[in-house]
């Protein structure tokens, strides 16, 4: 089942948890928190704070990206804050399998994150432990950016892999989604689909959330997924 997840690095964040529900109005069943550290990523964000006041505004799962170095001295403070997924890049962590071990220990679930130049097939190890993996189809900072075609045959590549291995992660894509893309990202096999601007970016997010849900759960009829 495709499920939408808006983004709020393209909310307002003076006005955040209204912004959330509008999004949960529209059909948002999880909200994506983008964490970046200004050194993994040319961008810095917010931290556990944030997600403590997010944790109070809404009851929908909360999804922690770390786009940072050194997760592991601050995966028990987003469980604290109340996060629900953790995900963190396969390019930051030298000890990956640790990593993911601590996340689970703090009672939340794994994902892995792999930019855009990075090859599915380092995870084949890894998969089992993982609740899902995240493809970026743009370059980890920044919001707005233009969708890397690419990407698509990566998620072709997890959806694959998933059949013959009998596995059950789900494939989570972020990065320059929107209705030009949706169709295009599902039926390459995504299910959980981040975005940001496009929900957040024109004022009206309740109605652009349920428009792109939409569009994706025509696409997902069309490919039979």
């Amino acid at each position: 089942m495709v499920e939408l997840l808006p983004s709020i690095l393209s909310s307002d964040f003076a006005h955040l948890a209204d912004d959330v529900a509008a999004a949960e109005r529209g059909g948002g069943t999880v909200i994506h928190v983008d964490v970046m550290d200004g050194h993994f990523v040319p961008n810095i964000t917010l931290g556990p704070p944030v997600v403590k006041s997010l944790r109070k505004a809404t009851t929908l799962p909360l999804d922690c990206h770390l786009m940072i170095y050194n997760p592991n001295d601050y995966i028990p403070a987003f469980a604290d804050a109340g996060a629900n997924w953790v995900s963190v890049h396969y390019e930051a962590c030298p000890h990956l399998h640790r990593t993911i071990e601590l996340i689970h220990n703090h009672g939340m679930s794994a994902g892995v994150v792999l930019n855009p130049a990075t090859r599915v097939d380092v995870l084949l190890d890894i998969l089992p432990m993982l609740h899902h993996v995240l493809v970026m189809s743009v370059n980890p900072g920044f919001g707005g950016q233009k969708f890397i075609p690419f990407s698509l045959d990566k998620i072709r590549r997890l959806a694959e892999i998933r059949k013959e291995l009998g596995l059950q992660f789900r494939i989570e894509v972020d990065g320059g989604v929107a209705h030009d893309t949706i169709a295009q990202v599902v039926q390459a096999g995504a299910e959980l689909l981040v975005a940001g601007s496009a929900v957040f970016g024109s004022g009206n997010a309740e109605q652009n959330a349920r428009e792109l849900l939409a569009a994706a759960r025509v696409a997902a009829s069309e490919s039979g997924s």
